[in-house]
């Protein structure tokens, strides 16, 4: 478990909408923040939403993938594929073989920790997905996380894994439930929830190689108890937090 505070922090899926909640979280850190996107068109409203530089790339792409790397010593990771892209590129989408070739390239370099955006409904919690999510979305999603998962674990990297419920555009309530291995939590979370978390946690050496299960406490609609866990975020009493 490393120690040492991020100098230069890679935000892959920059210009998504949870990607520009991270940019709006890091800036006010003594950080410098590169992101990253596909398109060249979002460069000055990421530069306005925080970023210091823009690299345009492609995750799918292995040699774009070492490049957005190249001197940063930690990413946060909010890149993910569309329903209809999921359904008409299986087997090569964002969430899978993006997050391959930036764990390849961060295992490579000089990186030291590697935050992911997951979901709820990957490994044990797959009981908290909706049904109708399962149905639809099961066939794909869950698979690429999975794997994306499983090498992040395998790679040698200081990893956190977040598994948020269904994601919303709602203002930051600053009060979460956080689980590890739930196998019941279902509800949602406001983007700005999980980007405060997902920040926090390059800050936060009690949380480096956990996975964690993260619903809004008002949104909660199914909550394992047992499985709760308290997490001094930042390194400071936190209202994210069990």
């Amino acid at each position: 478990m490393n120690s040492t505070l991020p100098s230069k922090v890679l935000v892959a899926g920059a210009s998504g909408r949870t990607g520009r909640e991270i940019l709006r979280e890091l800036a006010g850190r003594s950080v410098e923040v590169r992101a990253m996107t596909r398109s060249a068109d979002t460069a000055d409203s990421l530069v306005a939403d925080g970023a210091d530089e823009v690299v345009v790339g492609d995750l799918l792409n292995p040699a774009d993938a070492r490049r957005a790397l190249d001197g940063c010593d930690a990413v946060l990771f909010a890149a993910g594929s569309s329903l209809t892209t999921g359904l008409t590129r299986p087997g090569r989408v964002v969430d899978g073989d993006g997050v391959l070739n930036l764990v390849d390239a961060a295992a490579a370099a000089d990186v030291r920790t590697f935050v992911f955006q997951s979901s709820i409904g990957v490994g044990a919690s797959r009981r908290g997905m909706p049904l109708w999510a399962r149905l639809v979305a099961l066939r794909w999603t869950v698979r690429e996380k999975t794997r994306a998962e499983r090498a992040l674990r395998e790679s040698g990297l200081d990893y956190v894994v977040f598994r948020p419920g269904w994601m919303n555009e709602e203002p930051a309530t600053d009060d979460v439930l956080v689980a590890e291995g739930a196998t019941e939590m279902t509800g949602s979370i406001p983007r700005a929830d999980v980007a405060r978390l997902m920040v926090a946690a390059l800050y936060t050496p009690e949380a480096t190689g956990r996975t964690f299960e993260v619903v809004a406490r008002d949104a909660a609609k199914s909550v394992d108890s047992d499985s709760l866990v308290d997490v001094a975020w930042d390194g400071r009493a936190d209202p994210i937090a069990a």
